[in-house]
């Protein structure tokens, strides 16, 4: 397989894929080259066919919990699987950790009570929302991929390179 280098050393290569990936993975939707794009697409769709393949490997645990007066309590709790614990794993090395964005005219006692449990936003995003759509549409179409749009919006003032919109579709 053909690697496009981007005109960049490897390390600023893999930073620029992993920023950009993580910035369409949470907005939805990025304006970016041509070049980068297509590079994106790849890099983008096996992480999202990792968190299809694994997204349902739940295990339930029963958890004993002491409060504060000391009574023992039985708590059923839902943990990953091992596979998708390491889909999990593989995805927090792939992307970067970012914040949830405030919603318009959230207050701040909200958006912290929202985002209470959730350690990371984007990787929860991926599992809970993005994994479940595409694993119906492929099962809908009985094929994998296509997770992501590109369309050109023409070429660049100044460097005349080829703009384009890639998205989730």
């Amino acid at each position: 397989m053909r690697v496009k280098k981007l005109g960049r050393p490897s390390s600023e290569r893999l930073a620029l894929l992993r920023n950009q990936a993580t910035n369409l993975l949470m907005k939805g939707k990025i304006e970016t080259t041509l070049a980068r794009a297509k590079s994106l697409r790849s890099y983008t769709e096996k992480l999202l066919t990792l968190a299809i393949n694994s997204f349902e490997d739940v295990v339930t645990v029963n958890k004993t919990v002491v409060d504060d007066k000391g009574n023992k309590t039985t708590k059923e709790v839902i943990n990953d699987g091992p596979k998708k614990l390491a889909a999990r794993r593989k995805l927090l090395s792939k992307l970067y950790t970012v914040k949830e964005d405030r919603l318009p005219g959230e207050k701040k006692a909200d958006y912290i009570a929202r985002l209470d449990n959730v350690q990371n936003p984007l990787i929860e995003k991926i599992f809970n929302v993005y994994a479940p759509k595409y694993a119906a549409k492929n099962k809908e179409n009985g094929i994998g991929g296509g997770y992501t749009r590109i369309l050109k919006i023409g070429k660049r003032k100044g460097d005349n390179a080829d703009m384009v919109i890639i998205e989730l579709v």
